[in-house]
């Protein structure tokens, strides 16, 4: 069998499968059996949750690779701020997009703003567009500066977290629907590196400040982490989506973040949802229950494991 024949069996097969409720092994904690209640027929549901003040937490299905999307914005993120800190990049830099990088038939509210020209922008603009609204074409300009994906799976693995991985380009991903497998991640590593970030050891203030602040902005996906918590818990957050294949399958609906409790305390939490049938409505569903989930647990006391 061909190569490609074998990738093609191997996508049937997965658009004919119907998963079950996931069965995670551990012990049957509260907050354990809240979650796999949240679970659903019919998709694969990675959930890491850590409260970072007091290091407990509880993960599920956190033994397979989820495609990430653009969940891979954040890291990409911190990787430019830390050249930004540096001194290899600024800012305030203006930053030249020729109309031929501001693609036709994927997301990208950059291009929208500017269809018929060349863009120059701020660094920080761009940033803006990348991860408070997920600009796919921005994202590409981004791994250009950077020279590539390579170099910024360099430095996420340098910082220790080895279960990520960034390997094509945005528009790599929208010319083949099997690439996005290649940008992966466990939920346990994206917490990780959230928890990185919140305790400030990876960019200077300036820029953790920076980027918080374009998380917290973020307008996709208000119906995932957010969807059901009380407007006083604060959601900084990146999102991932692929749409769907002509199998009808879903690779990807997902939510990381960092959630402030009106108490001040900090939980990190990604929630993955892969190789599903049903509409996004339904896994956006599973992760607005899982925060709200988390977030009772913790504002009735409970110790998060």
């Amino acid at each position: 069998m061909t190569l490609a024949l074998r990738r093609l069996a191997l996508s049937l097969a997965a658009a004919c499968t119907v998963l079950p409720v996931q069965q995670p092994a551990g012990p049957q904690t509260p907050l354990r059996r809240d979650l796999m209640g949240a679970l659903e027929p019919g998709a694969l549901v990675g959930i890491a949750v850590r409260d970072l003040e007091s290091g407990n937490g509880v993960t599920l299905n956190d033994d397979r690779r989820y495609p990430m999307q653009s969940v891979y914005k954040f890291p990409l993120a911190l990787a430019v701020l830390h050249r930004v800190d540096r001194g290899e990049l600024a800012l305030d830099q203006v930053v030249h997009i020729d109309r031929k990088e501001l693609l036709p038939g994927t997301w990208s509210p950059l291009r929208d703003a500017h269809p018929d020209a060349d863009v120059d922008i701020s660094l920080a603009e761009l940033l803006r567009y990348v991860v408070s609204q997920s600009d796919n074409n921005g994202c590409d300009v981004l791994f250009r500066l950077m020279g590539g994906t390579a170099p910024v799976e360099r430095y996420v693995h340098g910082l220790g977290v080895r279960d990520i991985a960034i390997a094509a380009t945005e528009q790599e991903m929208h010319r083949d629907w099997q690439v996005q497998y290649r940008n992966w991640a466990r939920p346990s590593a994206l917490v990780d590196l959230l928890e990185q970030f919140q305790r400030r050891r990876i960019v200077s203030e300036k820029s953790q400040a920076f980027l918080w602040g374009l998380l917290v902005e973020t307008t996709t996906g208000p119906n995932r982490l957010k969807g059901r918590l009380p407007s006083n818990v604060v959601v900084a957050h990146k999102t991932g989506s692929s749409g769907s294949n002509k199998q009808g399958v879903t690779a990807a609906v997902n939510d990381i973040g960092i959630l402030v409790l009106p108490d001040g305390r900090h939980i990190a939490l990604a929630v993955l949802v892969a190789e599903t049938r049903a509409p996004d409505e339904a896994s956006e569903r599973i992760i607005a229950n899982v925060a709200r989930i988390v977030v009772d647990h913790a504002l009735a006391g409970h110790v998060l494991k």
